[in-house]
């Protein structure tokens, strides 16, 4: 049977509205409208902290079908602002699952609408570039849309925010190696994926995760020596506003610590090598990316989650640009991955020193998983990096 829902209207702050009904939560809500290619996966993107503040538009026409279950979340709760979709579920018809999708939204507060023509939102986005929306339910979808504008209009802009300690954690935790342990790495959560440090677990990696506000010496006392690897996560935000963050980096790069970003880390790297960042007109958002791996010649399908993206030469290897000081000692660095689809920087790799980031999500749940192997760089550096600390240790004792 299909559920009684309330009315709802979706209103975008140039004015353009599409009329549905309620889907979750019944009130109002208002956030960036991003749209997401991914045709599964829903539970890991309602659950990803880089959705903070955005209301999440899925392009694929039926959604709900495997229902929510107990396993997949990658955080501690649903952090999109708010969820469109065009034609929910009925039921759940999957043996994993536990409640409903609109179930959840509701238990959580989350307000969504359903209903609406999400082909004609998404290629609406698509010219216009990602705005501020809103979705409004009950009595409020009967207000006048001119009202709804203002109350959309008034909504902070995505630009400029800085949003990792909304979504990181309030205390350090550590999730320990599986079987033998390898290294010791000290994790940055912007906005952490759960999936991120299990994966690095399962290679004998422990993993101290730390709140976004860490210091570069909490970060350096991790580990019996120190951290063999620094980590940067996905979050959510503008990169430019992130300066403590980006501070912290450069002192992990002059130190000569092994580091690898991902999303908002390779954001931050562009920006801690003096790199400047810039807002995407609509964002990746999706599982379906290909991305070009420029060494290699390979093309990977990736998954993608970020609206801003770091301006850097395209061509050959460059010198990190000077910092206010005129330090030039990061050396030479390269973009590494390339995004097919626009020529948008998917990765960058430092030549001089030990460091490198990606724009896309190694650690993709519910895929897809061409990129795992850059978990096996990670390690390839901190493996270098450990024998040459030792072969120094036996020169100093000879």
């Amino acid at each position: 049977m299909t559920p009684l829902r309330e009315p709802a209207v979706l209103v975008l702050e140039d004015g353009r509205c599409f009329r549905g009904e309620s889907f979750g939560a019944v009130g109002q809500t208002v956030g960036e409208a991003v749209f997401s290619t991914g045709m599964t996966g829903y539970q890991e993107t309602l659950t990803d902290p880089s959705y903070h503040r955005q209301v999440v538009v899925m392009t694929a026409p039926h959604v709900g079908n495997t229902g929510v279950n107990d396993e997949d979340d990658e955080s501690r709760r649903i952090w999109v602002a708010g969820f469109v979709v065009r034609d929910p579920a009925l039921r759940p018809s999957s043996w994993r699952s536990r409640r409903t999708l609109e179930q959840e939204l509701a238990d959580q507060g989350v307000v969504g609408i359903c209903g609406i023509d999400t082909r004609a939102l998404t290629r609406h986005l698509r010219e216009r570039g990602a705005m501020r929306v809103g979705v409004f339910s009950g009595d409020l979808a009967g207000r006048p849309v001119a009202e709804l504008v203002e109350r959309v209009q008034a909504a902070p802009q995505m630009s400029g925010a800085a949003l990792a300690a909304e979504v990181t954690t309030t205390e350090p935790y550590v999730v320990p190696a599986v079987g033998e342990k390898r290294f010791t790495v000290a994790a940055l959560d912007l906005g952490i994926k759960a999936m991120t440090p299990a994966l690095m677990a399962q290679q004998g990696i422990e993993v101290h995760v730390l709140p976004c506000t860490a210091t570069f010496e909490q970060v350096r006392a991790v580990g019996e020596h120190g951290p063999d690897g620094v980590f940067f996560s996905n979050g959510p935000g503008d990169p430019s506003a992130a300066e403590h963050e980006i501070e912290v980096l450069r002192e992990v790069l002059a130190a000569r610590i092994p580091f690898f970003g991902i999303c908002f880390g390779n954001q931050l790297l562009g920006r801690a090598l003096g790199f400047g960042t810039y807002k995407l007109k609509y964002g990746h958002r999706g599982i379906n990316q290909p991305v070009l791996d420029r060494a290699t010649g390979r093309v990977e399908v990736t998954a993608h989650n970020h609206g801003f993206a770091v301006d850097a030469p395209l061509d050959g290897a460059v010198h990190a640009p000077s910092d206010a000081a005129g330090d030039t000692a990061y050396g030479r660095v390269r973009v590494s991955h390339l995004c097919l689809n626009d020529d948008v920087v998917e990765g960058l790799e430092c030549l001089d020193i030990p460091a490198y980031s990606v724009q896309y999500h190694p650690e993709a749940a519910a895929g897809p998983h061409d990129a795992a192997y850059l978990f096996d760089r990670f390690l390839s550096l901190m493996e270098t990096r450990s024998a040459s600390v030792t072969a120094a240790a036996k020169e100093t004792r000879a």
